[in-house]
């Protein structure tokens, strides 16, 4: 996250969704129209100790006023929701990148399936406002460990499109997402943002299901980054070679030559860092590109793919 790319926003308002569950209400520090964003975008918040962290924006694409972020404070977080969860508060201001968007709507689909586990109704939420506007066929099966611990819900309840999955009811009522998939029309497009758990049954129950047709948003990495090393990246802009040693990742070794590339997440989830591939064959392990961007080879998420060659050429 480049300090040229970096906005800054006020906090105007927080407000507490559910159990665990913080909304925040960004402006523009100068008064100034926020610049656009399409459902299902993210920011990345530059946080205190080099804390970037990528949070899906859940209002309406419409607005240019303001960016909205649902934020949860898991219990095993690595220093970001905790950090905003007790020390941001109204009137304080922050330094974010602009929107990026790695889990777009596809807004002509005839009908659209969304999943979405506990938190994960953030960008959901704004991709069927979208289609509101759109005047578009959805549903929306949201599930949670209980009532209270699910954002947003006043706003879907007794509305027939929706059904609520709460792990902790009694009797516990679970989504059966291989079910749900078989039964989809072949016009369908399915989208799912959750846990690990839920994300590996849906790639499993969709794995038959043409590419154009599935799309999800991890919270996490689902694999562990490249760090064999034993190449060398070479900056095509400069002429610079670098080495990756094992135990790096590219991203590293750019920060260690002084550089400041645009990242955020470090996970390969958030897509902030991809850069383009002149030369050689990425080692792919990022959840952001599909099938066919990695067979292309054209472009990389820096923060956590390798190379499989001695030799990268990254256009930097």
């Amino acid at each position: 996250m480049s300090n040229e790319s970096l906005l800054s926003l006020r906090v105007r308002a927080i407000s507490e969704e559910a159990r665990g569950i913080h909304a925040y209400e960004f402006v523009s520090d100068d008064g100034r129209p926020l610049p656009p964003f399409t459902a299902g975008a993210h920011i990345s918040l530059a946080l205190p100790g080099g804390m970037r962290r990528s949070y899906s924006l859940t209002n309406s694409q419409r607005e240019r006023h303001r960016y909205v972020v649902a934020v949860n404070l898991d219990p095993r977080s690595r220093g970001g929701s905790r950090y905003l969860h007790e020390r941001v508060r109204v009137g304080d201001v922050l330094q974010a990148g602009a929107p990026q968007n790695a889990f777009a709507l596809v807004e002509q689909a005839r009908q659209s399936v969304f999943i979405a586990g506990g938190i994960g109704i953030t960008p959901i939420r704004a991709m069927i406002r979208r289609l509101n506007d759109l005047g578009k066929n959805w549903t929306l099966h949201y599930c949670a460990r209980t009532p209270g611990a699910a954002a947003f819900t006043a706003e879907f309840a007794g509305d027939e499109r929706v059904r609520f999955y709460f792990d902790q009811a009694e009797p516990a009522d679970r989504l059966d997402i291989g079910s749900l998939v078989a039964g989809l029309p072949s016009h369908a497009h399915v989208y799912c943002c959750g846990p690990a758990s839920m994300l590996d049954a849906f790639l499993a129950a969709t794995s038959r299901l043409p590419a154009e047709r599935v799309h999800y948003e991890r919270f996490a990495a689902g694999q562990a980054p490249a760090q064999a090393g034993g190449y060398t990246v070479t900056l095509a802009r400069s002429g610079r070679s670098l080495p990756v040693r094992a135990g790096q990742t590219i991203l590293q070794v750019l920060q260690e030559a002084g550089l400041d590339p645009v990242f955020s997440c470090g996970q390969g989830v958030c897509g902030s860092c991809e850069t383009a591939v002149l030369a050689g064959r990425p080692d792919h392990r990022d959840q952001v590109l599909s099938a066919d961007e990695r067979a292309a080879g054209r472009s990389m998420m820096i923060c956590c793919s390798g190379s499989l060659d001695d030799n990268l050429v990254l256009d930097l």
